[in-house]
């Protein structure tokens, strides 16, 4: 034996959907060399991560081994995929290696963050293959609901490991390359070591359907819709965004797109060949002279974003166009674990208006760009893996879809964030685990999980914020009473006096009786001053604040 391994380490992507960041190694323990797919974001919400503005992969342990990274390839231009490069190529200054289309997208990234020319190349899909150290890789191209999408074909000492990327099996896509079975079959030839597998859609029990039969269905409801038609769906599911758009002209409509985003991925994809017969639109002024009957706005705001144009338009309205009863809006997509909340508040303000609602309900107006269960298992079949590890998906996605790969005759375990798993034998195995977590785009300003800034605003969200202010002058002698400023408490509580003086009035006694032992030690007057005033804001209002204490002191 060599004693060299083939590993495989999620840092994001598996146990959670989103903030997709895998890593593969080859060598001798702890000398591997090693390559990254993919290095995504995932979105933050006002209960667990409050102002935050990104979430992405916690990425020291590469960052410790950026001298044995080879490459990162980037699979698709999904957010959960592409969206981190920008803000962390800095940290890792290792090239990043995508398809046309993607690497269009991935430029704009890296540009605003002032990444070099050299930090991304280019590349073509398979028959080619970049060899870096010990891998050869090749971009397999697979159908998905984004443009160029690609699985990986990864060889090594050990054995060829297919990374099927996201994926759907799609002969009619609309947009972008069909399901090839015959690449995948002649790839697969040479014998599977690993098949590192799409798990999102795993509970879902039917084929999944293709692109091109929502056509009838939305030029069906156009055609009937007497107001204003708005659809919404992801700005990057390029090929929805041609479906609607067809259907919307067959129907007499004039689209005209809302939202930075939407704009940027039609103007991409146009640019790079992609997207081609795709109606004609107008801007927000001329749509504004047209007929509502006549019109269909594409706009963004899907999972209920709250600046994007459907929360505008569910409100206010957005950019001179405003929504009234008897229109129609529909949501031509499925609303992401999480998002439930902002998509049922624009719902219910849509209602408010007397807008007509259509979504998913049904499977009329969206398909989902994941792989159902039989296409999992269809994979599973062309491609005869030794072993099948799930990734994307939450663990009980990931656990399904390895009881499935059992049930099938494959080897397959359960690998979540942080648990680096040695491929090289058999069976997958364990080899370690390593610390692994998210790190926030907060502002300007990257901040870690256990930073506790997240933290800090949580419990200020939740219990408010106090502020003590006390003066001791050079005799070490109180100058007055400690004051009191409050945020995000009630002014009254039980006692029926005004809060601030019944904490000022707590904390007045605790000066009085304090020793100029305590005065002198600013950690145990902050300690006490702060004990008192949560004792009393408990008993006042049922609430313990985060406490501020400012004390200063005159020389």
């Amino acid at each position: 034996m060599s004693g060299e391994r083939l590993i495989y380490l999620p840092l994001g992507g598996a146990g959670e959907i989103g903030m997709n960041a895998y890593v593969y190694g080859y060598g001798k323990p702890g000398q591997e060399r090693l390559i990254l797919v993919d290095l995504g974001v995932t979105f933050p919400d006002m209960d667990t991560t409050p102002g935050v503005d990104l979430i992405m992969p916690d990425i020291s342990w590469l960052e410790e081994r950026k001298d044995r990274l080879e490459a990162i390839f980037v699979t698709h231009a999904h957010e959960d995929h592409v969206g981190a490069v920008g803000h962390l190529y800095d940290r890792l200054r290792t090239p990043i290696y995508a398809r046309k289309f993607t690497a269009a997208i991935a430029r704009h990234k890296l540009d605003e963050h002032g990444a070099p020319e050299s930090a991304l190349v280019e590349v073509q899909a398979w028959p080619q293959q970049l060899e870096f150290g010990p891998f050869k890789i090749g971009f397999l191209p697979i159908s998905h609901s984004i443009p160029e999408s690609s699985g990986l074909c990864i060889d090594t000492p050990a054995g060829r490991v297919l990374h099927t990327g996201d994926f759907k099996i799609d002969a009619s896509p609309v947009v972008g390359e069909a399901f090839d079975r015959g690449l995948w079959e002649e790839v697969s030839k040479p014998g599977v070591k690993a098949l590192i597998c799409d798990s999102t859609n795993v509970f879902s029990p039917e084929p999944g359907r293709s692109e091109a039969t929502l056509q009838p269905a939305l030029e069906e409801m156009m055609s009937k819709s007497t107001g204003l038609v708005v659809a919404t769906t992801f700005a990057s599911n390029v090929a929805r965004l041609k479906t609607l758009a067809i259907a919307a002209q067959r129907s007499g409509r004039t689209i005209c797109l809302l939202g930075r985003a939407m704009r940027r991925m039609v103007e991409t994809a146009t640019e790079t060949g992609l997207l081609t017969g795709f109606p004609k639109t107008v801007g927000p002024e001329e749509a504004t002279g047209i007929p509502r009957d006549n019109l269909m706005l594409l706009v963004t705001g899907s999972q209920g974003e709250r600046r994007a144009a459907s929360a505008q338009l569910a409100q206010n309205g957005y950019l001179g166009l405003k929504l009234q009863e008897g229109d129609t809006f529909l949501f031509s997509s499925r609303t992401i674990p999480g998002n439930e909340r902002g998509v049922i508040k624009i719902m219910n303000q849509l209602s408010e208006k007397g807008v007509d609602i259509l979504d998913d309900e049904g499977g009329r107006y969206h398909v989902s760009g994941h792989a159902n269960r039989p296409d999992l298992q269809m994979m599973h079949f062309i491609t005869r893996p030794q072993m099948l590890v799930p990734m994307h998906g939450e663990h009980r996605h990931l656990r399904e879809h390895a009881k499935l790969g059992e049930a099938g005759g494959l080897t397959s375990m359960v690998a979540v964030n942080g648990m680096m798993i040695d491929l090289s034998g058999n069976r997958p195995t364990v080899a370690e685990y390593i610390e692994t977590g998210r790190s926030y785009l907060d502002g300007s300003v990257m901040i870690g999980a256990m930073d506790g800034v997240v933290r800090d605003r949580i419990r200020m969200a939740l219990n408010g914020h106090l502020t003590i202010t006390l003066i001791i002058d050079e005799n070490d002698e109180a100058l007055g009473d400690p004051w009191v400023e409050v945020m995000g408490l009630p002014e009254t509580g039980r006692s029926k006096k005004p809060l601030v003086e019944v904490v000022e009035a707590d904390l007045a006694k605790v000066m009085a009786r304090a020793k100029k032992s305590l005065l002198r030690d600013e950690e145990g007057l902050d300690k006490e001053l702060r004990n008192a005033a949560r004792r009393t804001a408990q008993s006042e209002v049922g609430r313990k604040p985060e406490v501020e204490v400012i004390v200063s002191r005159l020389n």
